[in-house]
């Protein structure tokens, strides 16, 4: 009998991967004016000895005023990079797992208190606050403070603090980069009619909606290493009648392919506060699949994956190319490998921890 599918090599554009789980981006609240902190090192470090096949770094903000919270991570300035650099560094001297990192610009839910205490937005003349930017000047909710309306310039100065950002990763040798167009961040909020009422060429029709993710997207491929992939993680509903839904997520994953696109991730929601998530095992994975039905390249299904034998039917049945691993992994930081013992698969492990290796699972561990 062959192996299980989840523990299979497979490829994202050229990158390499040696099984299906990466592990997605997590926002650890924790920079200090955007520079990672010494609980990156530690975070990152001990998910990079996990097994899994690809560690994202959490959205980095590629503005100030695109962090979600005065807590976030970015990517904008010389010692943003350098912090990075710092943490890449440590990381790598005892891992080779390829890593990802993944832009974002959090739009209209920027400026915000960090979730352990209570989250809410931060109003801009506040401490720690300041003032939102988004498509339309439409609050998330009707209590908080109005985004400003994003003008030509200010869609311009934004694309290149992608193009920007993407070019810093480039020089710190990441393998891959994922723009965030999901939860209800700024790219997303082009997307969705319900955060888009523009009147101009980014507002209106689904073609008119993409365009800016879309020239984002075109810029970063553009100055990103060819031979490094380009992927975009996107919300396949935003589970409100009349907002974004899995057609055109669809439509915008097949134009996203036709410009070179490397990989899909699905998950959902995030843009409205009324939005109404069947939560639940998979719950996300049918909207995985209808991108994995319209799309050659791979896809990757995220949300509530928890058991093993979940995670081998998702990849073995083609609903999905890869699965992601987000709160599973911070509660079970060997996940992978309990995975691999439970399905017979094998799993890199570091030299240190080679003897650790239970008896009854003597072919676990790759060396």
């Amino acid at each position: 009998m062959s192996g299980p599918v989840l523990f299979s090599p497979t490829k994202v554009g050229r990158l390499s991967l040696d099984n299906r789980i990466v592990i997605a981006p997590m926002c650890q609240y924790s920079a200090v004016d955007g520079c990672m902190t010494d609980w990156h090192q530690i975070h990152l470090g001990h998910l990079a000895l996990s097994g899994a096949a690809l560690l994202t770094i959490e959205a980095a903000a590629v503005l100030p005023e695109g962090r979600i919270t005065y807590g976030d991570v970015g990517l904008y300035d010389d010692a943003t990079e350098a912090a990075l650099a710092r943490t890449l560094e440590s990381v790598r001297r005892w891992s080779d797992m390829p890593i990802a990192i993944q832009l974002a610009h959090a739009g209209r839910k920027a400026s915000c208190e960090v979730p352990w205490k209570g989250g809410a937005q931060i109003a801009p003349d506040a401490p720690n606050g300041w003032q939102t930017e988004a498509p339309s000047a439409v609050a998330f909710q009707p209590h908080e403070n109005a985004p400003t309306a994003l003008d030509r310039a200010g869609l311009d100065r934004i694309r290149d603090a992608f193009v920007a950002a993407a070019k810093r990763a480039a020089r710190l040798g990441i393998d891959a980069v994922q723009l965030h167009g999901a939860h209800g961040y700024l790219l997303h909020e082009f997307l969705s009619p319900l955060s888009n009422k523009r009147e101009d060429e980014y507002g209106g029709s689904l073609e008119n909606r993409m365009r800016f993710p879309l020239e984002v997207f075109d810029a970063v491929r553009a100055v990103f290493p060819a031979d490094r992939p380009v992927t975009m993680r996107v919300s396949g509903s935003d589970w409100v009648e009349g907002g974004w839904d899995s057609d055109q997520t669809v439509t915008f994953s097949q134009a996203l392919e036709a410009r070179g696109c490397d990989a899909i991730h699905v998950s959902s929601g995030g843009l409205d506060a009324g939005q109404q998530i069947p939560v639940g095992p998979s719950y996300q994975v049918p909207l995985a699949r209808a991108v994995k039905q319209a799309v050659g390249i791979p896809v990757v299904a995220v949300g509530l994956i928890t058991d093993y034998e979940q995670a081998e039917a998702i990849v073995g049945t083609g609903d999905a190319d890869m699965i992601a691993l987000a709160r599973t992994i911070l509660y079970d930081p060997r996940w992978p490998w309990h995975a691999a013992a439970h399905l017979g698969g094998r799993v890199k492990a570091p030299n240190q921890y080679l003897r650790s290796q239970p008896r009854q699972y003597k072919d676990l561990f790759s060396v």
